[in-house]
């Protein structure tokens, strides 16, 4: 075994590939930012395009929050470049102490991890801390002009790519009432692309957000006619006094709450180290969400302050069970709580600590507990103050923590380990594929039939599930019926789901549901009872476009070495007139049933994917309250109202198959 020092004393291969110190790059200035646009915006596409004007914004709302503005003007121009304006302090112009030949403008402007926020001199939270925003759109502009306002005079300077194209100009007295900082800027197409273009509807839904998260501030929108299109105002003030409630309010429109009255409040955190604002209410039916933002920077990956909401209304609708003697409140989970909310959630802090430079999540680890121990004491005097309110919310978040306990259970059922596999119905032939993608269960009617769809089957997708003759009419049978029947039980355990309110699509095990019955009358009034099944107890299963009806044929004509299949009587005169058209004798056999077909057979005919023929169940979006009506005509417990409907159709009957 050689020794460390043997190896290196082993002489290298010469190096012929032409590295050396002079393949070395020493990237100057904002050409980092030009090369590697992704590591500062996240990347050339759409997004990071509008991240360009967030950075802007961010520093104009940043100059508000420290209450030296209170107004911010956008601009969407026809050529396609933005302008944003405070009347704020106005970034300095005086030469920089340690840049003698530069002032402080240009050093923000062409230096990256340049400003003002690094320290708490000049803000005491700020949305930019790594001081790369401004330095940032500069370099990724073909053309930038900015405009500052410092004692009384206006100064403008022009850059291109990062670099100043002239000097700092004193373009003398300030107009009346004129303050703050002005900033028009061009994306560069080299970087985001010739057809690149700020889309007004996002920046306007931008601005918007922004006026929501500081009251103090007022933001007017502009936009050129030819940019604004249909939804987009050409002129918009925003400025919300009541913050956070005002936007939960709008967003919330005709939703149905659980709540009358949002749970709402503002709160300074102690020793100066910051404020939370929130709003929060839960609706009756749909998806909830949580929109959460630091120093009113949007954070959509959440983040600590977003976990400490979730734990201050977790711990205090615990707390309320206690107090009101619900043992079961003990088994709510932040996961239950976040069922139905929406929520709004708004820190300010100090230094704090985001992943990454685009800031999409908050890390900073005091933001859980300071956010938590704010809203957990208002959160507790909320629900004391309207019980109403506080229990409607209690059996909601139970229901929901009750369904999250059974679908755990459910889960027992999964076939991604044997021992689960034997709590699936002893009759069924299940597939090896554990991902529901792609995957298809075939509910056949008798044993025989089943045995020969398993052996038609593809295994590895198609499962197989055998019923006992005729299922429950549920459309006439009671609750206790249903919950006694087996057959129904076997096939809701197959397919892994639930029933009713507790269906989850999500937990389907099968892609596709296709009931295979024979094509006779006895076949579609099984296919019938279970189409009523799924309608009744898992409408969302035929909504979502799960369900289908298999066509198996009823003849199979042969002539010689040439044979052809039927579905119905119609069929089997096509085939004749056109297949068969000047066949002496054609052999016409009839199937009495899947299970007479031989595997074979039924695998070519009615399972093979590229040869079957399907048809999709489904409920027309206008058509709901006949559906529904029809089916209780035709299934429910009213026998005169089937009889009736027999009566008022029979005269369109041709062919009765008996």
């Amino acid at each position: 075994m050689a020794r460390p020092s043997d190896l290196f004393a082993t002489p290298l291969p010469v190096d012929d590939t032409g590295y050396g110190a002079a393949q070395i790059e020493v990237l100057e200035g904002l050409e980092p930012v030009r090369r590697r646009p992704g590591m500062y915006v996240g990347g050339t596409d759409d997004r990071a395009l509008h991240h360009l004007a967030a950075e802007i914004l961010d520093n104009a709302m940043d100059e508000a929050v420290a209450g030296h503005a209170n107004r911010i003007e956008i601009e969407v121009e026809a050529d396609g470049s933005l302008t944003i304006r405070d009347n704020g302090r106005g970034i300095p112009v005086d030469p920089h102490p340690k840049f003698k030949n530069m002032s402080a403008l240009e050093v923000i402007l062409t230096t990256l991890h340049s400003g003002g926020k690094f320290s708490t001199g000049a803000y005491q939270t700020s949305g930019g801390l790594h001081g790369v925003g401004l330095s940032v759109v500069n370099a990724l502009s073909d053309r930038l002009e900015v405009e500052v306002v410092r004692n009384r005079k206006l100064y403008g300077q022009l850059y291109s790519r990062g670099k100043p194209t002239g000097k700092l100009e004193d373009r003398g007295p300030a107009p009346p009432n004129r303050k703050g900082t002005r900033i028009t800027f061009h994306p560069d197409p080299e970087i985001f692309g010739a057809e690149a273009v700020f889309k007004p509807g996002r920046l306007h839904h931008l601005a918007r957000s922004k006026a929501y998260l500081y009251r103090g501030v007022e933001i007017r929108w502009a936009c050129d006619p030819a940019m604004a299109g249909e939804k987009v105002p050409v002129k918009d003030v925003f400025h919300f006094p009541g913050g956070l409630l005002d936007y939960l309010n709008g967003s919330l429109e005709a939703r149905d709450c659980l709540v009358p009255a949002p749970f709402a409040g503002r709160v300074n955190f102690p020793d100066d180290q910051g404020s939370a604002e929130w709003a929060v209410t839960w609706v009756a039916h749909g998806d909830g969400s949580v929109s959460s933002y630091c120093n009113t920077i949007p954070t959509p990956q959440g983040g600590t302050h977003e976990a400490g909401l979730r734990q201050a209304l977790t711990k205090g609708l615990r707390a309320y069970g206690e107090l009101t003697n619900n043992k079961r409140a003990a088994q709510i989970t932040p996961d239950d709580m976040a069922a139905g909310i929406v929520a709004l959630i708004s820190v300010f802090i100090r230094n704090p600590e985001f992943q990454g430079q685009t800031k999409e999540r908050l890390a900073t680890q005091d933001a859980q507990r300071l956010t938590e121990v704010a809203v957990r004491d208002h959160f507790d005097h909320w629900l004391a103050a309207a019980p109403v309110s506080a229990n409607a919310l209690m059996t909601y978040v139970i229901e929901r923590a009750e369904e999250r306990l059974k679908r755990r259970a459910d889960r027992d059922v999964a076939r991604k380990t044997a021992t689960r596999r034997l709590r699936l119905p002893g009759k069924l032939a299940d597939c090896s594929n554990d991902a529901a993608g792609g995957t298809e269960i075939f509910l056949v009617e008798g044993d025989s039939a089943g045995g020969s769809a398993k052996q038609a089957r593809d295994r590895s997708n198609q499962a197989i599930l055998p019923l006992r003759g005729k299922i429950l009419n549920v459309a006439s049978a009671g609750k206790d019926k249903l919950a006694q029947n087996q057959e129904l039980a076997d096939l809701v355990q197959a397919l892994g789901a639930g029933t009713g309110s507790k269906y989850r699509d999500s937990d389907l095990r099968y892609d596709k549901v296709i009931i295979m019955t024979d094509a006779d009358v006895d076949g579609a009034h099984i296919a019938s009872l279970l189409m009523t099944f799924f309608y009744r107890e898992m409408p969302e299963l035929i909504a979502n476009g799960h369900l289908y009806l298999a066509q198996p044929p009823l003849y199979r004509l042969t002539h010689g070495a040439k044979s052809a299949y039927a579905r119905d009587d119609a069929h089997k005169d096509e085939l004749m007139r056109t297949v068969f058209k000047n066949a002496a004798k054609v052999d016409v056999s009839r199937f009495k049933g899947l299970g007479e077909m031989l595997p074979a057979q039924l695998k070519e005919t009615t399972m093979t994917r590229s040869k079957r023929t399907l048809l999709k169940v489904v409920i027309p979006g206008d058509s709901v309250p006949e559906t529904a009506d029809l089916i209780e005509r035709l299934m429910g417990r009213k026998a005169e109202t089937r009889f009736q409907f027999i009566q008022e159709n029979a005269r369109f009957v041709e062919d009765v198959d008996v």
